[in-house]
């Protein structure tokens, strides 16, 4: 499989990551043995990235990840995230740590690879919104304390949020990696869509990032299983899916996939999904795209798209003139 640098950490990862997270399911509530089988599965196939966060399952997911690698002993790279509450912004270094203790805990490790805040950022802090200038002036200085505690080796943010507030983080340049928003019906992290395009303007948020030093890992790359073009989801999914494509609601990110059907009667992928993954990868300025699984099958799909390589320039010219047509 191909790699690809993680920006300035100096490390190759594999263009297809594992995800751990509850939207897809099999790591917060799958059989054990389908999550070793899947986990051992993946390396094999060459993924060396690993991808949790505490909030997955309240726990569960770093828990049954654990419970995975201390059987498996895998050489690949463990990432998790914390969240802040509401109520620990008063305190925001002891808190981050106690979050990452807990982590590492429930992941049986003594550190991890990346750290990533899961917070979204904005212009004022609350609820789940931390302000850009306390990411920069709180959040990271902590961040860096504990990399010089030998606990974790780089650290990143999940690029949710404020446009604006994403890119003064980005552009601060004191950041390891970004997980960014992108999809095929919602591609403005990496190029510029047309006035009147739906759903948020992250202004190639990827490109600045990339620009900036930092490691771009793609997230939501199948939009929640929109991408899929059927609205029914698999038992183990999360079941209600807030929009997360370019519509608002589920139903119409699901819709608007099946504009792209037109790629696959003219030959140039065989289906939605295929289309979803080779799109991710054939962004240049992306490291690496993370999947969320159900179960083994999606994962086999996944790799047999990507190792089909990325969409061919007449294939990314069609599907343009598609994406372009969703613009109101």
């Amino acid at each position: 499989m191909e790699k690809r640098r993680l920006g300035r950490t100096g490390l190759d990862i594999s263009v297809l990551a594992f995800g751990c997270g509850a939207v897809g399911g099999l790591m917060t509530k799958g059989d054990a043995k389908d999550q070793e089988r899947a986990v051992a599965r993946a390396l094999d196939m060459g993924i060396n990235y690993l991808d949790t966060a505490s909030i997955y399952g309240n726990g569960t997911s770093e828990e049954n990840l654990g419970r995975v690698l201390k059987t498996l002993k895998p050489k690949a790279l463990v990432a998790t995230k914390f969240r802040f509450k509401d109520d620990e912004y008063a305190d925001i270094a002891a808190n981050l740590t106690a979050s990452l203790e807990a982590s590492l805990k429930r992941l049986q490790l003594d550190s991890v690879d990346l750290l990533q805040l899961h917070n979204r950022i904005g212009s004022t802090t609350g609820g789940d919104v931390i302000k850009a200038e306390r990411v920069i002036e709180e959040v990271v200085p902590t961040l860096e304390a504990l990399r010089a505690a030998g606990k974790i080796r780089y650290f990143g943010i999940t690029a949710l949020g404020e446009t604006e507030a994403l890119h003064k983080v980005v552009s601060a340049g004191v950041l390891d990696t970004a997980q960014i928003c992108f999809n095929a019906l919602q591609p403005s992290a990496a190029r510029a869509v047309p006035k009147g395009y739906p759903g948020q303007d992250y202004r190639q948020l990827i490109v600045r990032a990339k620009e900036a030093g930092m490691g771009t890992i793609g997230i939501r790359v199948l939009a929640g299983g929109a991408l899929s073009g059927v609205e029914h989801r698999h038992p183990l999914n999360v079941q209600n899916v807030e929009p997360i494509g370019s519509g608002d609601s589920y139903a119409t990110d699901v819709r608007r996939a099946r504009t792209f059907e037109p790629m696959i009667r003219e030959g140039y992928v065989a289906s939605l999904p295929e289309l979803a993954m080779r799109f991710a990868i054939s962004e240049p300025s992306l490291t690496t795209t993370l999947v969320g699984l159900a179960n083994l099958e999606q994962l086999e799909a996944a790799y047999a798209a990507v190792m089909k390589g990325p969409l061919t320039a007449a294939a990314l010219a069609r599907l343009a003139e598609l994406q372009n047509a969703l613009a109101t």
